[in-house]
């Protein structure tokens, strides 16, 4: 069923990690007859829903959710794989008369859905080991000297390493595979967006508190379940924050006290990376504090209309 343009509606909620999202979301959902769409890359995975902070089985019931908890922790997710299974829902949600809710602190898959992504294929496993081989034997200047003159300057390590494995995996530079972007699903359509941008400080403490929560949930039998599954420790579900710190736990490596400090420490600086790509990567986004969300988020949706 085609969906005009002028009955697309869109709601964007971004932020870190505690910042209030999912609350909103559902606020937001019960008022605009919306559904809520999962934008975190790691409430995918459905072994994990104490640790990513998953909504609740009876949330999820309450009000419809979509993409949350459909792939297993042995699957490598990807920003590619998301953007291939929203695009049915996002037609399924419009077709329906509703409003998609889209929310999660995975900034990467707002950015594809409003741009759109460069097709570059997946880089295989031993490509991944061998760039960082090279990065752990050469270093950064290393790598640097692995691209085109002048190709690597700018980028910082982490894109640094991507660039390599790509030209080492396909031939072509990353900059060439950005220029073939697909189409971003959201065209046509009326969207507010807000990224959450609460009181450093207050995060931190939310996170620390939600940490606590979790281990009180059950996160140890979570991780413990996890490990049993025998999965390869460099998949994404492998590296959420707080399964190696309880893994070592579990190990009889760190008390259950020293596991929670390292992953709240963990989690502040997840928080702290996650407002720093926020400002440099999502400029035309408004930061709103997250009391301030719900309301500003309807009042740009109907100015939208």
């Amino acid at each position: 069923m085609a969906v005009s343009s002028s009955a697309k509606r869109a709601l964007l909620i971004a932020g870190p990690t505690a910042s209030g999202k999912s609350a909103i979301a559902a606020e937001l959902a019960a008022r605009v007859n919306g559904v809520i769409i999962n934008a975190d890359a790691l409430q995918v995975y459905r072994e994990l829903r104490i640790l990513s902070a998953r909504p609740s089985a009876e949330e999820e019931v309450r009000l419809p959710h979509k993409l949350f908890g459909h792939v297993e922790a042995s699957e490598r997710y990807s920003v590619g794989r998301w953007l291939e299974d929203v695009e049915p829902v996002l037609a399924e949600v419009w077709a329906a008369g509703r409003c998609p809710v889209v929310v999660g602190g995975t900034g990467l898959y707002f950015k594809a859905l409003e741009e759109g992504l460069a097709p570059v294929p997946d880089v295989p496993g031993e490509v991944r080991a061998r760039v960082a081989a090279w990065y752990a034997d050469e270093g950064v200047d290393g790598l640097r000297r692995r691209l085109p003159a002048n190709a690597g300057a700018e980028l910082d390590q982490h894109r640094l390493i991507r660039a390599v494995e790509v030209r080492e995996a396909t031939g072509r530079s990353l900059e060439d595979w950005q220029k073939e972007r697909t189409v971003p699903l959201l065209g046509g359509a009326q969207v507010a967006r807000a990224f959450l941008m609460p009181d450093r400080p207050a995060a931190y403490a939310r996170c620390e508190a939600r940490f606590d929560e979790m281990l009180a949930a059950g996160a140890v039998q979570e991780v413990q379940a996890l490990l049993e599954l025998g999965l390869d420790p460099d998949l994404p579900a492998m590296k959420a924050i707080g399964v190696a710190e309880l893994s070592r736990h579990l190990a009889g490596e760190l008390t259950l006290d020293d596991a929670s400090v390292l992953a709240k420490t963990q989690t502040r600086r997840y928080v702290k990376r996650q407002m720093t790509w926020f400002r440099s990567q999502m400029p035309g986004w408004p930061a709103v504090a997250p009391e301030d969300a719900a309301e500003r988020l309807l009042t740009d949706l109907k100015s939208a209309a």
